[in-house]
């Protein structure tokens, strides 16, 4: 019979390098413990690489650099995905994703519908901040963006070339979309996001 540490190594393997692991994506092969001691000897023969508590990744190898970890943004999402819940950038974040920032914010705050909590990964942070529905429904992937990225910059302080590069980004977004979320930001937010239509 395959030991428990052979089974996930086998999965592991079938799936392309860069791909995150949970513990939980293993529960068939064992008990929570014997995956996590299974895991443990992977990453100590250092098949795989822990990259925070109960994430792993076998990672993608780089000639130049060696072993490649998925960024903190990949490892935000992939958490998103396995508990089912909403997110969306904030503050700093949200500038960076558009284009609007070149700062690399060492703290990456997502508002999310699911439990609040913050997990290290090197020398940035995920902080996943519960939110009200309201802040969670917008549909377009940029118009979302810019609403936190707006509330950043604050009402009054838009530079004319911002407002150029999020008009210009706002007008790639599905009309319907882009109209529904209007309807959810802030007043202020709303008169520069209609520039757009």
């Amino acid at each position: 019979m395959e030991s428990i540490e052979k089974q996930i190594e086998r999965l592991i393997k079938r799936r392309p390098k860069g791909t995150l692991f949970f513990p939980d994506d293993f529960s068939k092969c064992g008990s929570s413990e014997a995956v996590r001691k299974a895991l443990e000897r992977l990453t100590d023969k250092e098949e795989i690489v822990r990259v925070a508590q109960g994430i792993y990744v076998r990672p993608k190898e780089s000639k130049y650099i060696g072993a490649v970890i998925p960024s903190v943004e990949e490892i935000a999402q992939a958490i998103a995905k396995r508990d089912k819940i909403r997110t969306v950038p904030t503050g700093i974040y949200a500038l960076n994703a558009l284009g609007l920032s070149t700062q690399l914010p060492m703290k990456i705050v997502l508002l999310t519908d699911g439990s609040p909590r913050e997990i290290k990964i090197g020398k940035r942070t995920i902080t996943f901040k519960k939110s009200t529905p309201s802040n969670l429904l917008a549909k377009g992937k940029i118009s979302r963006l810019v609403i936190q990225a707006l509330k950043e910059i604050g009402n009054g302080k838009l530079s004319e070339e911002e407002e150029k590069k999020i008009l210009a980004l706002l007008r790639k977004e599905h009309r319907k979309d882009l109209e529904h979320d209007i309807s959810l930001a802030p007043v202020w937010v709303q008169k520069i996001m209609k520039k757009a239509i």
